[in-house]
C-alpha cells in the first residue's frame, strides 16, 4: 500500500510483510519476470529490472528465485507467463481514493477479486478517470534515515532531477518525475548512499483525512485487495493525522 503518510510506512507495511511474506515474494518475482520480458534479462541495460531485483533482494527473496525469474521473463528457459497490467479505480469508506494496480494472466479473475474486495469492505469501484486525476506518476526512492539528513540527500540528488524529499518517519522519500528515478538512484549509488527501493509510483496530489474508524475501514479494504495474487500495488490518498496514527499504534 502506498499512501505517503508516516504511519503507512511503519505499522501497516511491516504487518503486511511479516504476515504475507509468501505473497510478497510472489509479487516481487512477478515484477522481475515482467521487467525482464519487457526490457530484456540484462540488468546493466535494463534499469527497471535492476530496481525490481534490488527490491526483491531487500525483501530477502532468495537469489535462486530471483535468477529463475530473470531467466523466465527474459525467455532464457522457454517458460514464463504473459502478464498484463490493469488499473482499477475506486473509493474506500469515507471517500478515500484508491488506485489498484494488477498484474495478471486472467483479467476476469482479477476484476472479480477486486470488485469482491470493494463490495465486502464497504467500498465501491469507480469509472476509469474518476480517481486517477488525484494521483501523479512519480519516481519514488526510499532511503533509510540512519546516517542521512534531508539536507545531505538533497545535495546529492538535486541535480539528478529530485523535486522534494518527504519525511516518512523511519525513512526519507525522494520524489522526482518518473523518468528521473534512475538518475536519482544512480546519484545515491555513486555517493555511497544505501537505498531501500527505487520505482515509479502513483503519488496522491489530493489527500483525504480520516478519523480512527475511517482509517480502520480503509486499511481493512486495502488488506483485502492485497490478499489477491493479481493485485500488485494499492495506491491511496488517505491522510492519517498524527493523533489517529498514535491510536492505531496503541491498538497493537
Amino acid at each position: 500500500m502506498s499512501g505517503h503518510s508516516k504511519w503507512a510506512t511503519t505499522k501497516h507495511k511491516k504487518a503486511a510483510i511479516d504476515a504475507k511474506r509468501g505473497k510478497l515474494f510472489a509479487k516481487l518475482i512477478k515484477n522481475i519476470e515482467v521487467a525482464a520480458r519487457v526490457g530484456g534479462p540484462d540488468l546493466a541495460g535494463n534499469p527497471t529490472l535492476f530496481d525490481a531485483v534490488q527490491k526483491a533482494k531487500k525483501s530477502s527473496v532468495p537469489n535462486d528465485n530471483i535468477d529463475r525469474a530473470v531467466k523466465r521473463g527474459g525467455g532464457l528457459d522457454g517458460g514464463g507467463v504473459d502478464y498484463q497490467t490493469l488499473m482499477y479505480e475506486g473509493y474506500a469508506p469515507g471517500g478515500v481514493a484508491l488506485l489498484v494496480e494488477c498484474l495478471t494472466d486472467n483479467k476476469n479473475r482479477a476484476v472479480s477479486e477486486v470488485r469482491l474486495a470493494f463490495t465486502r469492505n464497504g467500498g465501491n469501484m469507480a469509472d476509469s478517470g474518476s480517481v486517477s486525476y488525484m494521483f501523479n506518476r512519480k519516481g519514488v526512492v526510499t532511503v533509510p534515515k540512519e546516517g542521512n539528513t534531508e539536507d545531505s540527500l538533497l545535495e546529492i540528488v538535486l541535480d539528478a532531477g529530485a523535486e522534494e524529499i518527504t519525511d516518512e518517519g523511519e525513512t526519507f522519500e525522494i520524489l522526482s518525475e518518473a523518468s528521473d528515478v534512475v538518475a536519482v538512484r544512480t546519484a545515491l549509488q555513486e555517493a555511497g548512499v544505501d537505498y531501500d527501493s527505487a520505482e515509479a509510483q502513483f503519488v496522491p496530489n489530493l489527500r483525504t483525512p480520516v478519523d480512527l474508524e475511517g482509517a480502520q475501514k480503509v486499511f481493512r479494504l486495502i488488506d483485502a485487495l492485497e490478499d489477491s495474487d493479481d493485485v500488485q500495488n494499492v495506491y491511496s490518498n488517505v491522510d492519517i493525522p498524527e493523533d489517529v496514527a498514535a491510536q492505531l499504534d496503541a491498538e497493537d
